[in-house]
């Protein structure tokens, strides 16, 4: 409901219509799909079938958000988390630049996003369990000295089902910008940026 929100304070008029870049398995749009009409993009073909088998009403396309143009217009486009996947400042201002083509006039981009002025190295544990198998996941943040504007994100899962035990890595590097730099791209592209913290 926090996005929702924001949306609608930094809105002229009611956003009716929502382009959602990075959309994945369509966890977000579970809450964007009560209050707009959604179309989601992702780059995954995989991820895009979860997504539609959960969100049948939901229009889902493949593309990457630095390139694809599919030569319509919304009220609101949003990129929660995937802009992370953005390592360069140019993948940075190609993104932003794409989601200036698809909104409307005086349309809202919402980003979330993680300044490098407040990211920290960080570690976080999740569990759960759902039919019998349990699941251990433990993340690891880490901002590689020798590697600018980027973050390593490892992720350990520890899956238990009955007597044996697998367990599965994943390895994200991801990117990590200074404020000046989101300025400087979001005035470059037309946009007026504001902080919501």
């Amino acid at each position: 409901m926090f996005y929702i929100n924001l949306i609608n304070k930094n809105a002229i008029e009611k956003p009716k219509t929502l382009l959602h870049f990075g959309s994945g398995a369509g966890g977000h749009d579970t809450i964007f799909k009560k209050y707009f009409s959604v179309t989601g993009v992702d780059l995954s073909l995989g991820i895009l079938e979860k997504a539609k088998k959960l969100h049948p009403d939901i229009e889902y396309m493949e593309g990457d958000m630095r390139t694809v143009r599919l030569n319509k217009e919304y009220d609101a486009v949003a990129i929660p988390d995937s802009i992370d996947y953005m390592v360069s400042e140019k993948d940075l201002q190609q993104a932003i630049e794409t989601a200036y083509i698809h909104l409307k006039t005086d349309g809202v981009l919402l980003i979330v996003a993680k300044p490098e002025e407040v990211f920290q190295n960080n570690n976080f544990v999740y569990t759960g369990e759902k039919n019998g198998i349990h699941i251990t996941l433990l993340e690891n943040n880490y901002i590689n000295p020798f590697v600018p504007n980027t973050y390593e994100a490892t992720l350990m899962y520890l899956i238990r089902e009955k007597n044996e035990l697998r367990i599965q890595s994943e390895r994200h590097i991801l990117g990590l910008f200074p404020e000046k730099t989101w300025e400087k791209i979001f005035i470059k592209t037309g946009f007026t940026m504001e902080n919501a913290f």
